[in-house]
């Protein structure tokens, strides 16, 4: 009875869309395309592509296949597979808890620029001191913040038909529509230095693209898979129960292997996208040295960049940043749902209370989060060798120690104890064929966990390249 009630997708293609606009986030955008010039170009594109197609695949199957077969929230979940396995339902939902507060408030800051841009004010976001000068405030972030949430827990609160895949189902053709166009255009700069040196979009794209193995050794290149790797958990929203969530959400008679093809194409193609939207404009104004700026490259980097374009640079700008803000709406979304579909689950709340409790909650976080820029501020050195305030230690925890070791249970859950062919039936239910099944055995029961550990290690400051 209960499974009749819960709520679905209406198709595949509201599945699909709903998935990919969680895979499609601030991670593709903010961080993919500074790791890619980090390990060398297409160096870093084809060790990606390789573990997308392997890594990725195996852990995004079994997720979404956990999901439809439990009919349940991450939370209950893996308790419902396995008896005594509940515990790993609880690390699993605290992932999306930890991480929803401080996403917001990142969700808030993109909000900040896209206004600025929106206003015909761009010029002021490249200014030295801009970005820093409105983190560090004491209250407009909370006031972006308080938006971004409110937009989120208004989907959620709709439910999973009229909220999130309605949404998806809007949002997700105009953000790949956005991607596309900034990226054209991307690609046809042309900027002159004061000493005559002439470097173009198409230049800037070459690097991206054309594998660069100067200075590479075996420990670099370890860097780069695990680089790689790492950033597949936030592309394809894997390890933080998301995935979990919407599969429970996908019908009986829907056909997973391909709609997990799908999301795997559609994420890989926007991840791809963001570089070449990024990488050749930096090249242009910047040269090569330009994509060392990090993190700080999408709110210090690009509005210097804009602004040198002239009068257009404020379009593109205001366009780059809507983008940005409906990619990491989509996301949000999603990480909250996760949070919600467990309180519903397990405690049997209403869609609406759980919904309001949770958003009241992560406000309080991310408030606290906010004013670890201010009157909170502290720093502190993370294992990993970085210096960290309080949004910092909060990702720090939950991407880089609580993913993994939710990512190397999961793989021992059904790569040992309840074996794949449990998820290869539930893939297969339908009479579908998992063309890849004897990858998926190979990747979830061996390499994965290999590769999960290491990346733990290294995380933890025990592993070091």
């Amino acid at each position: 009875m209960e499974t009749k009630q819960r709520n679905t997708f209406s198709g595949s293609i509201g599945f699909v869309l709903a998935a990919a606009g969680s895979a499609v986030g601030l991670g593709n955008i903010w961080r993919f395309p500074y790791l890619a010039a980090r390990g060398g170009g297409g160096l870093f594109l084809a060790v990606y592509l390789i573990l997308a197609l392997t890594f990725g695949y195996a852990m995004l199957t079994t997720e979404v296949g956990i999901g439809r077969k439990t009919k349940q929230s991450p939370l209950t979940a893996y308790g419902e597979m396995k008896k005594g396995w509940g515990w790993l339902g609880v690390i699993a939902s605290i992932v999306p808890f930890m991480i929803m507060p401080y996403y917001c408030v990142i969700g808030g800051w993109v909000l900040k620029y896209f206004i600025v841009y929106a206003t015909g004010h761009g010029a002021d976001a490249a200014q030295d001191g801009f970005f820093t000068g409105f983190i560090t405030s004491q209250y407009e972030p909370i006031i972006m913040l308080v938006i971004f949430l409110l937009v989120c827990a208004v989907i959620i609160y709709m439910g999973v038909e009229s909220g999130i895949e309605k949404f998806s189902k809007v949002i997700m053709p105009v953000l790949l529509i956005l991607v596309i166009g900034i990226a054209i255009y991307s690609l046809t700069i042309h900027h002159k230095d004061a000493d005559g040196t002439i470097r173009t979009g198409l230049q800037g794209f070459k690097t991206y693209i054309v594998p660069s193995l100067e200075g590479i050794t075996f420990q670099k290149f370890c860097m780069i898979v695990m680089d790689a790797m790492g950033q597949l958990f936030y592309s394809l929203s894997v390890a933080m129960g998301i995935m979990v969530a919407y599969g429970s959400y996908v019908k009986d008679d829907a056909n997973l292997v391909k709609s997990i093809n799908q999301i795997e194409i559609f994420d890989t193609a926007v991840a791809f996208l963001a570089g070449v939207m990024i990488i050749p404009a930096v090249f242009a104004f910047n040269g090569p040295e330009g994509m060392s700026a990090g993190p700080s490259l999408m709110f210090v980097s690009l509005p210097k960049i804009f602004a040198e374009m002239g009068a257009v640079g404020n379009v593109i700008g205001a366009l780059f940043f809507a983008m940005v803000l409906f990619a990491a709406v989509t996301s949000a979304m999603s990480i909250l749902e996760a949070i919600v579909s467990g309180l519903i689950d397990k405690f049997k709340m209403s869609r609406h209370g759980s919904t309001v409790l949770e958003t009241v909650v992560a406000l309080v976080l991310a408030i606290i989060v906010c004013l670890g820029y201010n009157i909170l501020y502290f720093e502190v050195k993370l294992p990993n060798g970085s210096i960290a305030q309080i949004l910092d230690i909060m990702d720090y925890i939950s991407n880089n120690v609580l993913m993994p070791v939710v990512a190397i249970a999961s793989c021992i859950l059904i790569g040992w104890v309840l074996k794949p062919q449990t998820i290869i039936d539930e893939a297969q239910k339908n009479g579908e064929k998992m063309r890849r099944r004897g990858l998926y055995v190979v990747m979830i029961k061996f390499v994965s966990p290999v590769l999960l550990l290491i990346l733990l290690l290294i995380s933890l400051g025990i592993l070091k390249f």
